[in-house]
């Protein structure tokens, strides 16, 4: 095997992640698999903090253009003075992209919420009633700014915005809207290209700004139990993630299964996953398409999405 073979394969992988999203990141994810300098310099970071995302943020958050040539991107992981990793170690992947709210809603109970998401970042994430939604083909709901979403299948789709009673979150860092160091980092993780969703970002906090969520720093195998008993007192518990038990050890995602399917069925909350097929094995759907994460209620799978809330394939299960 090749000395840097799993890296080679995240970043592959990544690349076609991005292929249609970003030509920018595409082409620096494609050019850091082909070069072994480069892969020495990311291979000896710890863990979670080779990730594509992370380690791409942190040279442009210390003046790597993007939009540009990866030989930009090269030439600053190969001369940094140690900046930029300390940035890399320092950080995390904390995107909270809200365009997952559309793919999140159809799955959400009906009635008074307390919204509780785990790995929360900013909180952005838990406004969904201060958005509109423009589910395509034909089916729009509340204001603009609306987020919008195209739709397969026979996806519930609300015809009213949420009741929400409470919001709160966790998360190891957690980021304040209110601190513009956070709101930098926040939008450097937003792909070059992408300008609409740095503009939704800039909505989306200025709306949590206006009521700041709830946030408790902490690891969420010890806070969650107590913060859904407190979230209990004002309407159905909503525990939700995205993109977040990928992160955790394989031993701790078993760890989260375990403590959420508990919760469940004590009657405690509704569990709603936004991840990877293959974060938690016990529910993952034999028929997950690719580059998809796979939405999952109570531990069964009724669709998938794509990443950043473009797009929701629902299940028919009756059929399921």
């Amino acid at each position: 095997m090749e000395p840097y073979a799993a890296v080679v394969d995240q970043y592959t992988r990544f690349a076609a992640e991005a292929r249609d999203e970003s030509p920018c990141f595409a082409e620096w994810a494609l050019g850091v698999a082909s070069d072994p300098e480069v892969l020495a310099s990311i291979s000896s970071l710890p863990g979670t903090k080779k990730q594509p995302n992370l380690v791409f943020a942190a040279a442009r958050w210390h003046g790597v253009p993007a939009p540009g040539p990866y030989a930009g991107l090269r030439a600053a992981l190969l001369a940094d003075d140690g900046r930029i990793r300390a940035t890399v170690l320092e950080r995390a992947t904390q995107t909270n992209e809200v365009g997952r709210l559309a793919t999140l809603l159809p799955a959400f109970p009906t009635g008074p919420l307390a919204l509780l998401e785990v790995g929360a970042s900013a909180g952005l994430n838990l406004f969904p009633d201060r958005w509109g939604y423009s589910w395509t083909p034909g089916h729009d709901l509340g204001p603009e700014p609306r987020l919008r979403c195209a739709v397969t299948g026979p996806a519930p789709l609300p015809t009213s915005l949420p009741d929400v009673r409470w919001r709160g979150g966790i998360d190891l860092h957690p980021l304040a809207v209110t601190d513009p160091d956070d709101v930098a980092w926040l939008e450097v993780l937003v792909w070059p290209e992408q300008e609409e969703r740095r503009e939704r970002l800039r909505h989306a906090v200025a709306v949590a700004r206006e009521d700041p969520p709830h946030l408790v720093p902490g690891d969420l195998l010890t806070e969650l139990p107590a913060l859904v008993a407190e979230a209990s007192a004002y309407g159905t518990v909503v525990v939700f993630h995205s993109a977040v038990a990928v992160y955790l050890a394989p031993e701790d995602r078993e760890r989260m299964r375990a403590l959420m399917t508990g919760l469940v069925a004590d009657g405690a909350c509704t569990w709603i996953s936004n991840e990877a097929p293959g974060v938690f094995p016990a529910f993952a759907h034999p028929d997950a398409p690719p580059l998809r994460f796979q939405l999952s209620v109570d531990g069964r799978a009724v669709g998938f999405t794509q990443g950043h809330g473009h797009e929701l394939a629902w299940l028919d299960l009756n059929c399921a």
